[in-house]
């Protein structure tokens, strides 16, 4: 996907790359503009996190990559349908709400991918099975989305956007509603679905905490329009867990990555 004319085809040196952006602008039909100039690069396989100030284009981004927008100006590259890596199965996104239809199961709201794409219904009701699995909801299938709380139905959002078996996964502040707790569950069972399945993850964040948690890369946008800031890389002991959110290697990242985002809120709180 880009403006303008087709780029030149991409050199070796981008034969790993999931995404690119350059010189990436948005602006919308009434006058703001929302991003850029932008430039980010992602390499397949990597989990970075997009923080920065509410209205600050993050969202915008995931909207470019997934092509629901296009972008005002500048070159949008994605590995799938540029070819810069093995052609895959494209993108899953998960939005901030899981927006489930209540009046079927949730099996069938993770089928949903599959019927639209006229997958025969045996597969996909196998597929979406084995992504209820994946997520801790094996036993949740024939339940209805009223019976879940608040963070089942995001892991029934996050089957639905891995049935497709994706490879790039949009994330838009999927747990920002939920409690602690849940939470931290939630990060700690994305983090072991992310080494399981080599996904790309692209998340959308407002917490200081959260991104340096989960990132190997944490991308600090400015405000309006949004710009990188910083883009620090978490060098950390795999797996991740309760050691690392306890250490001081966590709160030196979360000290440094909050430094970077003070700027783009002029004196409000950066966590």
């Amino acid at each position: 996907m880009s403006s303008g004319k087709n780029p030149p085809a991409a050199d070796a040196g981008l034969t790993h790359l999931a995404v690119s952006l350059r010189g990436v602008t948005k602006t919308y039909d009434n006058g703001v503009m929302a991003l850029g100039p932008f430039d980010l690069t992602v390499r397949k396989g990597e989990f970075i996190s997009l923080l920065g100030p509410s209205g600050c284009g993050k969202s915008t981004g995931l909207r470019l990559i997934a092509e629901l927008s296009a972008p005002s100006s500048g070159i949008v590259r994605v590995a799938h349908h540029e070819g810069m890596v093995q052609p895959g199965h494209g993108i899953g996104f998960v939005f901030q709400e899981p927006t489930l239809m209540p009046w079927t199961s949730v099996r069938e709201n993770v089928r949903l991918p599959l019927r639209l794409a006229g997958v025969p219904k045996a597969e996909a009701c196998g597929r979406a099975d084995a992504a209820l699995a994946s997520v801790g909801l094996a036993d949740f299938a024939d339940a209805f989305p009223r019976e879940l709380s608040g963070g089942m139905k995001m892991r029934v959002s996050l089957a639905r956007a891995l049935v497709t078996d994706p490879d790039i996964l949009l994330m838009d502040e999927p747990f920002a509603a939920l409690d602690e707790i849940t939470r931290f569950r939630l990060n700690n069972d994305l983090l072991a679905l992310w080494r399981s399945l080599g996904k790309t993850v692209i998340f959308v964040t407002h917490s200081v905490f959260e991104s340096v948690y989960l990132s190997q890369r944490v991308v600090v946008m400015t405000a309006r329009p949004g710009r990188i800031q910083a883009d620090i890389r978490i060098e950390t002991v795999e797996p991740r867990g309760e050691a690392f959110r306890t250490s001081a290697a966590y709160s030196d990242y979360c000290r440094k990555v909050s430094a970077a985002l003070a700027p783009s809120y002029s004196g409000q709180s950066t966590l």
